[in-house]
């Protein structure tokens, strides 16, 4: 089987990372940014082109959203599976004549961060058995968390994924804002962070949660107001306070 990475970015690059690992061959890594794909092909040892896409069996766009139905026009082949790799969009935002897939990981990706794939889950969603079974085995290769999930699924899959990752590491970057502004080193804050994670792990988020506004303690809650200059900043704190309190206003 040929399978051809159309991108150049995070997921692209960690996909063709993945499947190298795992003993997937990847025929080529097609996409219109030569430099990020060389430093890819370089590393992997895989071919590369930004101008024609080989033939192949099964092709998985590893694009920003906004840009995959443009994209998957450029693949006029008709007997083959194409897939996307978006928890957003569904399989037919795919605009072409061959069977329509997604191929759907569901982690935060960055090119200097080294990840454990097997970790990953993986969700799919295919228009037959038999290209289900094909993805599946491909994904089993690489994770051991992979699982049949439809369009509807996957949006709440992605909106959990943003709420949990997204949201959380803004956050994180405006709390080193705060310290950063006082000169603060943030890496005091690290052992609160991976304990607030780690717990997590062991109990139910909702039932970890600590902090004034838990507590109903409006004195900390003004005086923090009162030092929040980013109106940014102080919104998010607000709404996040709020949220809180209402989430446990008949457990306080």
């Amino acid at each position: 089987m040929k399978i051809v990475i159309i991108g150049s970015g995070n997921v692209a690059y960690h996909l063709a990372k993945a499947f190298t690992q795992g003993g997937i061959p990847v025929a080529q890594i097609f996409g219109r940014n030569e430099k990020d794909l060389k430093v890819i092909s370089n590393e992997l040892q895989i071919p590369f082109s930004t101008s024609e896409i080989a033939d192949a069996d099964f092709y998985i766009i590893a694009v920003k959203d906004d840009s995959i139905a443009d994209v998957s026009k450029l693949i006029t082949k008709t007997n083959c599976l194409v897939a996307h790799t978006s928890g957003s969009l569904e399989k037919e935002k795919l605009n072409g004549n061959y069977r329509k897939a997604c191929f759907y990981p569901l982690q935060t990706f960055s090119k200097t961060k080294d990840l454990v794939y097997s970790e990953i889950p993986f969700f799919l969603e295919a228009e037959n058995e038999a290209d289900f079974n094909l993805m599946n085995s491909i994904a089993q290769k690489i994770s051991k968390k992979v699982l049949n999930s439809n369009f509807e699924q996957r949006k709440y899959i992605h909106l959990t994924a943003v709420f949990a990752c997204n949201f959380t590491n803004h956050l994180f970057a405006k709390a080193k804002e705060i310290s950063d502004s006082q000169e603060i080193p943030f890496e005091y804050f690290l052992p609160l962070i991976k304990e607030t994670v780690d717990k997590i792990y062991k109990i139910e988020p909702k039932l970890a949660q600590t902090g004034p506004a838990f507590r109903g303690d409006e004195k900390i809650i003004e005086s923090h107001e009162k030092l929040i200059k980013d109106k940014d900043a102080k919104a998010i704190y607000k709404t996040m306070n709020i949220s809180i309190k209402d989430m446990y206003k008949n457990e306080l």
